[in-house]
C-alpha cells in the first residue's frame, strides 16, 4: 500500500503517450478558440484575457478543473516537477519577470513551447528558451 501511495503522489510520473495525445487535442482545440485574443491586465475574456485567467478558461473547459485566480495562488496548486525531464503536457510553466518580479504563467505543451497570454502578442505559443528561460520560475504538476 505504501508503495502505490509513492508512486501515485510522485509529481515525476510519466503519463501514457495516450493520455499526452489527449492533452494535445484538448489544448490545440482551446488555442484555436483564443488564438490572438489580446492581453488585458485583469481581463477574463476573448476581448481581453491575462495569463492566470487563460489558464482558469483552459483547465475549466478542457479538464473540468477550477484554479485559482491570480497566478501567485495557482503557483501553489499541485504538485512542484523538480526536473526538466519530467515536464508533462499540462503542466503549469511559471515565470519572474522584470525587476518586480511579476509572475507569469503559462500550459506546457511538449517539445519546449508552451501556449500563454503576452502581453505583447495576445495569446500565443512561446518557446521556453532564450528570453523565457533567462525568467524561468517552476513548474506545477495539476493534471
Amino acid at each position: 500500500m505504501l508503495v502505490l501511495i509513492f508512486f501515485t503522489g510522485c509529481s515525476s510520473a510519466r503519463i501514457s503517450e495516450r493520455e499526452r495525445n489527449e492533452r494535445i487535442a484538448k489544448i490545440t482545440s482551446f488555442y484555436k478558440e483564443w488564438k490572438g485574443t489580446r492581453y488585458k491586465m485583469g481581463g477574463t475574456s476573448k476581448s481581453g484575457v491575462d495569463c492566470s485567467a487563460l489558464m482558469q478558461h483552459l483547465y475549466k473547459e478542457k479538464f473540468a478543473l477550477d484554479l485559482p485566480r491570480t497566478t501567485k495562488n495557482l503557483s501553489q496548486e499541485g504538485d512542484k516537477v523538480k526536473k526538466r525531464n519530467y515536464w508533462e503536457v499540462g503542466d503549469l510553466v511559471f515565470f519572474k519577470i522584470g525587476w518586480r518580479k511579476t509572475h507569469h504563467v503559462g500550459v506546457y505543451l511538449g517539445d519546449n513551447r508552451f501556449l500563454h497570454a503576452s502581453t505583447s502578442k495576445g495569446v500565443i505559443i512561446s518557446e521556453v528558451d532564450g528570453y523565457w528561460d533567462d525568467h524561468f520560475w517552476q513548474v506545477r504538476k495539476i493534471l
